[in-house]
């Protein structure tokens, strides 16, 4: 209980070194990473058995050389490329948002400093030190979130389209 009252004051403490942009930085990535847990998820457990269905409904066609076959199986497919990429674009989204809120929390720290300056009328690096910490901890919270978003955001739309391709390659025309 000990140990859990003191994590929850150094997360509150780191927060407010940061200041409010790195709230809002800590939400986002929060969220992020909420919708690329899930997109892994679908992959290797809901899109299995989806694209058995599919692949058991195509194998058990009687026709499957037509022009009409050959318009069902790219339905069939992009319908499947879709369910794989939800969310995708999403999540891209949210890696570019990182550093750009980094950056306002940069800013917004930079002015702090200057109020600091401003109302002291000097200027001591003491006073001057919470501001540049809340210009500092957002940046890096927003490039660290940036990054690893990136990998996971490119595994899964690598994932997507290999996906894709073999669901391709698995349902054969008859010609």
């Amino acid at each position: 209980m000990v140990l859990l009252i003191d994590s929850i004051n150094a997360i509150r403490d780191f927060l407010d070194t940061g200041g409010q942009v790195l709230l809002v930085i800590g939400v986002l990535i929060f969220a992020m990473w909420l919708l690329i847990l899930e997109r892994f998820i679908y992959f290797f457990n809901g899109f299995r058995s989806y694209k058995h269905a599919i692949k058991s409904s195509w194998t058990g066609r009687d026709e499957r050389n037509s022009w009409n076959a050959e318009q069902i199986r790219q339905a069939t497919i992009s319908r499947a490329g879709m369910k794989l990429n939800n969310n995708l674009a999403l999540i891209n989204v949210m890696v570019a948002l990182c550093p750009l809120l980094g950056l306002l929390g940069t800013v917004t720290g930079m002015i702090e400093v200057f109020d600091v300056m401003a109302i002291t009328g000097t200027g001591s690096a003491r006073s001057m030190a919470s501001g540049v910490s809340k210009a500092t901890i957002p940046t890096m919270a927003g490039m660290v979130g940036a990054l690893s978003g990136v990998f996971a955001s490119t595994y899964l739309q690598r994932k997507a389209k290999r996906e894709v391709a073999l669901l391709e390659d698995s349902m054969v025309l008859d010609h």
